[in-house]
């Protein structure tokens, strides 16, 4: 499995986001950094656990050399996410599919 690839995908999510406006510049709080439910629901919106916990763990990983997960299932949090947003996330949900599929 070659991390070439996922890091390309993490880039394109990180595009993504910021194209959409969902990039945040400031840090949630570390209580809501903490959270110990899936997807820090309980705290975080999902734009802002992709950015400050699931891309960053990733990266990690692969820097490290440290195997990466291998099931991944972001895609039904994301239509539901997506769902509620104003902005077109069609893209959004291509990118998470991608991701899902690559780790799973």
């Amino acid at each position: 499995m070659s991390t070439d690839h996922i890091s390309a995908l993490l880039i394109e999510l990180e595009q993504e986001l910021q194209h959409l406006s969902m990039w945040e510049s400031i840090p949630p709080s570390v209580d809501a950094l903490a959270s110990t439910e899936p997807f820090c629901i309980d705290t975080l919106a999902l734009n802002q656990w992709l950015q400050w916990i699931f891309i960053p763990r990733l990266r990690a990983l692969i820097e490290g050399g440290l195997p990466l997960p291998l099931n991944c299932s972001i895609l039904p949090i994301a239509e539901e996410f997506c769902s509620q947003q104003s902005d077109d996330c069609a893209k959004l949900l291509i990118i998470v599919t991608k991701i899902d599929q690559y780790l799973s």
